[in-house]
């Protein structure tokens, strides 16, 4: 039995200290003539401050936590990254030989795997180089028993759904109803498996969240500890899962720490977090060029960039971004509206105010666009791709990392 009483000293409250936490501010500094038309630029000094607080956490709660490469995999951060968390989690045997290739697997460092399917060829190329593995039925568990006793160096997992959702996007939510990401309640009775012990199984995996703070944690923790105890009690380590934004400046660290030492003294297991956006938060702009001015009130302006392509989340969630010095509409003398530069008649950004006219060959630079942007950039219409750019907000030194190009885009297909 895991189950026991919470030690006092689990609940004293954590003195958080005071973090330099990054929030966008910088990119005012940077000098723009310096960068090329149509680039991503990070700042190295913000992914250190996120990764520095995460290790805080880390330090503080006896967690460990995860780099979600789902989210931001620029691998020119590894060594950082590495450095600073545990290891990665990842979606696939690509996401999974980066971590272990950049990110200190082949080094130590731990390496998560989950997949709402796994075919027996990916699985056994996963098997290789990962640490834990995580299955998202029952289905699979007994498909892969044979995979699950050989590979006796792997701590294997099962993904529950706890059946609770905090999202408002039902494109965003794992729990929305009839979800195919992790097993219920009903469907471990339903196989038999209800209030007994599952030989092999090692952890649990579960995930709510997207961009959330501790509150909807806390209460996806509740409704996990009342439906799976059971399970609780027999497995040696659980995931939180992502979606947790501990480096966003009103997040509640303290209650974090409190809950997770409160969690792993009552089940005696090892926890883990794997936030992906809390690594690269307000750490990245995506610089851009009008490149037309169009409409009957020259009020449509035209950019060498797209929604589609490099913005996708403003369609799919859907939700504006910020750009730097920009405006609600009206808000400010001049509204345009902003559109991408292929064919899709909904390649719309939205409408925005500035301060001054806007010209052709002006600068607009869209704001905090590191993370689950980078990672779902797309060439459709054979747009290409925007430049890397690194740069350090405390030395202001740049440096172009990669530029894309034809081949880059007919390389894709064949």
């Amino acid at each position: 039995m895991h189950d026991r009483p919470i030690n006092q000293s689990a609940l004293t409250e954590v003195s958080v200290p005071k973090f330099d936490y990054p929030n966008m501010q910088q990119f005012q500094h940077l000098d723009y003539s310096q960068i090329p038309d149509l680039a991503f630029v990070i700042d190295h000094q913000a992914i250190k401050q996120n990764l520095e607080i995460l290790q805080w956490v880390a330090e503080q709660s006896g967690v460990k936590v995860l780099a979600a490469l789902k989210a931001f995999s620029m691998w020119h951060f590894g060594s950082l990254v590495s450095d600073h968390l545990s290891g990665i989690c990842a979606s696939g045997i690509h996401e999974a030989q980066l971590g272990y290739e950049e990110y200190g697997g082949k080094n130590g460092k731990e390496v998560h795997v989950f997949s709402a399917a796994f075919s027996a060829t990916e699985l056994n190329a996963v098997c290789q180089i990962a640490n834990h593995i995580v299955l998202n039925s029952l289905t699979q568990w007994q498909r892969f028993s044979a995979e699950r006793k050989a590979g006796t160096n792997i701590h294997w997992g099962l993904r529950i759904n706890p059946e609770h959702s905090e999202g408002s996007v039902p494109l965003y939510d794992p729990c929305s109803p009839n979800s195919r990401l992790g097993i219920t309640l009903a469907e471990f009775e339903t196989a038999g498996y209800l209030n007994q012990n599952i030989t092999g199984l090692s952890g649990l995996h579960f995930h709510t969240l997207c961009e959330q703070g501790f509150e909807p944690l806390s209460r996806t923790l509740d409704v996990v500890e009342e439906k799976f105890s059971w399970l609780l009690k027999q497995v040696s380590w659980v995931n939180f899962g992502g979606g947790h934004h501990i480096t966003h400046s009103d997040y509640d660290l303290s209650g974090l720490v409190q809950r997770i030492r409160q969690f792993k003294q009552r089940y005696n297991v090892e926890v883990y977090l794997e936030p992906g956006e809390a690594v690269a938060i307000h750490s990245g702009v995506l610089v851009t060029e009008v490149l037309d001015i169009r409409g009957k009130h020259n009020d449509q302006l035209i950019l060498n960039t797209s929604a589609t392509c490099h913005m996708p989340d403003t369609l799919e969630m859907p939700y504006r971004p910020d750009i730097l010095g920009a405006g609600k509409p009206n808000q400010k003398a001049y509204t345009y509206k902003l559109g991408g530069m292929t064919c899709l008649a909904g390649d719309n950004l939205g409408e925005y105010s500035f301060d001054h006219a806007i010209n052709i060959g002006d600068r607009l630079v869209f704001m905090d666009m590191s993370h689950y942007t980078m990672v779902k950039t797309t060439t459709f219409n054979g747009i290409n791709l925007p430049t890397l750019v690194v740069w350090d907000s405390k030395t202001k030194h740049y440096q172009t990392l990669r530029e894309f190009g034809y081949q880059d885009f007919k390389n894709r297909l064949s």
